[in-house]
């Protein structure tokens, strides 16, 4: 079992940087491929990055270039630095974790989540 929670969501204007952090608390933290979604108001949650043991990238076609996943396993933490954001990233980001396979696309596929941090953006 594994324990989520995000930080460092806020209000921005377009253009601006966030950059997102969440923290797990778990033993085995490295064991665990690890996924970002976003829920926009009035829209399903959606895949947004992911990143594996050992490291693989994965990133929602909207946000490559943009936005970058890393993950610092000797602290538990988990990142998303996201520049150039535009109104349209505006949501909800939670991170999410599975122990077994490669990171997925799919919400369902990650039975563990955090409580998610708003992120506005301003045009």
């Amino acid at each position: 079992q594994v324990q989520l929670v995000e930080s460092g969501g806020g209000l921005v204007q377009g253009g601006d940087s966030l950059r997102l952090s969440c923290a797990a608390s778990t033993r085995t933290f490295s064991s665990y491929s690890l996924g970002w979604f976003r829920r926009a108001p009035g829209k399903e949650r959606e895949f947004v990055a992911a990143i594996s043991r050992p490291t693989k990238l994965d990133y929602v076609d909207s946000v490559k270039g943009r936005f970058t996943v890393s993950r610092d396993n000797a602290n538990n933490m988990l990142y998303l630095q996201m520049n150039s954001l535009k109104p349209e990233d505006t949501a909800v980001y939670y991170c999410a974790a599975k122990l077994f396979g490669l990171p997925t696309t799919l919400p369902a596929d990650y039975p563990y989540w955090g409580q998610g941090t708003q992120v506005t953006v301003s045009s």
